[in-house]
This record gives structure tokens, C-alpha cells and sequence, in this order.
């Protein structure tokens, strides 16, 4: 059993990714998300369950929930070896198994060699490869394991129903910048902000778009009628959400904009990492309804 550790200065826009094998093809996981890599062990299965649900282990102390990887991806029955591996992860307060064939290794690469892939690849909303990424002379899947978490568990992802008690509020032109590489979390993100009554809206689909942007207006005279309020994932290629929070934080001009960091990989060492780098706020994607509070105090303090 080998426990992670999370080695990356905060704001450098690097991140490191673990290298793992399915059927011979390489894919990837943010290291941030893993807290342990362990042999494969045996599952109880649960009735009723996913397809690709397994069942559930307890290796000490916690019930986890063991996804078969393999069987997501392909839809085919999976041939179980002894040497297959569960990878261990946290985000969005969800402490999750995943059978993997191996574990490769673990590379430290900027965002900037991270790339989206475009519809043929990631079929818009219903993808589940987050980018493409240059390790070495390889290229690797980055998967995006909360959709595929959401996608077997709906109840665990962004609840909608969370906005209803913000219906027929007064609406609010205070203009909110988004940098969010998700389409779909991008749209619900802002129809959730919308029913809540923000209706100012600009999306960026990345840390890099929404920090051009800001330079463009930040000369403006009117510029604290373009941006009152910025949200930022953590996970985007091209520039990450620490790395924007950082460079709005170091700018004189911007700094006094309040940032909030909404994103699934909020754990106790990432919130240390937003707090150094001087976020306002720091909130797991579920919680779509406090990100909305969240909005209405930071607004309302400025």
C-alpha cells in the first residue's frame, strides 16, 4: 500500500499526473485526487447496483465503493486479474475505489501541455476525457472521474433542486466571471446562477481565456462594471484555477476582486494551497446552493 503525497508548490500551474494501464492503453489522474494505490481485493457485490459498480470493500476504516474502470469504458465483462490494482480517490467529499490493470508512474507537466479535445474525441457533454496530455513521448487520457461518478450516482453530483429556495429573488446585475472547462457543469452552473437571480454572466473555458480577459479590461474606467466576482475550477489545461487566483492575488489593479474556488478537489491540502494563494472562498462542486450564499456575502461585503 503506497500513500500519495502532494509535492507541487502552490500556483505554478503544473500538475502531476498518474499514469495508469486499461487493456494496454494509457490514461491519467490528477495525483491531487488519489490518496492510495492498493492491490486489488475482494468485493461484496451489491444488488441492484451499476453495471460498473463492483461492489464494496473495507480495507481499515472506511466503505469504499469499488468502480470497475475497465467495464465503464468498454461495456464488456471484465476479465479480474490478481495483479489488477485499486486506485484510492478523494474529491467532491467522496472517498471512491477504481480497478485499474496497472499503474505506470507519475509525470509532472504544465497545464499548458494539456489539451482539450475537441467534440470527435470527447462527443461535447457526454465525453469523459478531459484533455490530452503530453508525458514524455506518450500521450495520456486524462479521464474526468467525476463525470463518470456522477454518471452512476446522479445524487452525488450538482442538485439543481438545492437553487429552488432562491426562485423569484430580485435579479442582480453584478457582473461574475467563470473559468470552467466543463460544458455541461458550465451549463449548470449558469442555470443555477440565473434561477438564483445572477444573470451578468461570463464563461471562460479556462484559467488562461479568463486571465486575458482580464487584461484586456482591466485599463477600462468602468472595469468594476465588468467583473465584481470571480469563480474558478482547479482543473483546467492551459492555465489552472490556483494559478489564475494567484495572478489576480499578485495584481495590484485586480487584487481587491473577490475569487472563489469551486471545484470537486477541495480536501484539507488544496485548501491550505487556496488560502496561501489568497482565495475568498473555497467550495466542493455539490454544493451548488452555498456557492450561491457564498456569491450573496462576497457581493454584499464589497
Amino acid at each position: 500500500m503506497a500513500e500519495t503525497e502532494i509535492l507541487l508548490e502552490s500556483g505554478t500551474n503544473e500538475i502531476e499526473i498518474m499514469e495508469f494501464t486499461i487493456y494496454g492503453e494509457l490514461y491519467g489522474i490528477n495525483v491531487a485526487k488519489v490518496r492510495e494505490i492498493m492491490m486489488s481485493d475482494k468485493v461484496k457485490p451489491i444488488p441492484h447496483a451499476h453495471p460498473s459498480v463492483e461492489g464494496i470493500f473495507k480495507p481499515r476504516d472506511i466503505l469504499l465503493t469499488v468502480i470497475d474502470l475497465p467495464h465503464y469504458l468498454t461495456g464488456s465483462k471484465t476479465e479480474q486479474q490478481p495483479k489488477d490494482l485499486f486506485i484510492i480517490t478523494n474529491f467532491n467529499k467522496l472517498h471512491i475505489a477504481f480497478r485499474v490493470h496497472s499503474v505506470v508512474g507519475i509525470s509532472r507537466i504544465s497545464w499548458k501541455d494539456i489539451q482539450k479535445p475537441d467534440n470527435t474525441i470527447s462527443r461535447g457533454e457526454e465525453g469523459v476525457a478531459t484533455g490530452i496530455a503530453q508525458c514524455g513521448k506518450d500521450l495520456v487520457t486524462i479521464l474526468d472521474f467525476e463525470k463518470i461518478v456522477a454518471e452512476i450516482a446522479p445524487e452525488t453530483g450538482i442538485q439543481l433542486n438545492e437553487i429552488n429556495r432562491f426562485e423569484d429573488r430580485e435579479k442582480n446585475g453584478s457582473p461574475i466571471l467563470i473559468a470552467e472547462d466543463s460544458i455541461l457543469l458550465t451549463r449548470m452552473i449558469e442555470a443555477s446562477l440565473r434561477k438564483a437571480g445572477y444573470h451578468n454572466l461570463t464563461f471562460k473555458n479556462n484559467g488562461q481565456e479568463a486571465w486575458d480577459y482580464l487584461n484586456q479590461i482591466r485599463n477600462d474606467s468602468d472595469f468594476d462594471s465588468k467583473v465584481s466576482l470571480i469563480i474558478t475550477d482547479i482543473e483546467m489545461p492551459e492555465m489552472d484555477g490556483h494559478h489564475l487566483t494567484k495572478l489576480v492575488k499578485e495584481d495590484k489593479v485586480l487584487q481587491h476582486i473577490p475569487v472563489v474556488i469551486f471545484s470537486s478537489m477541495i480536501n484539507q491540502e488544496l485548501m491550505i494551497k487556496g488560502k496561501q494563494l489568497g482565495a475568498d472562498e473555497q467550495l466542493s462542486k455539490p454544493e451548488i446552493g452555498h456557492l450561491v450564499e457564498v456569491i450573496d456575502h462576497l457581493l454584499q461585503r464589497r
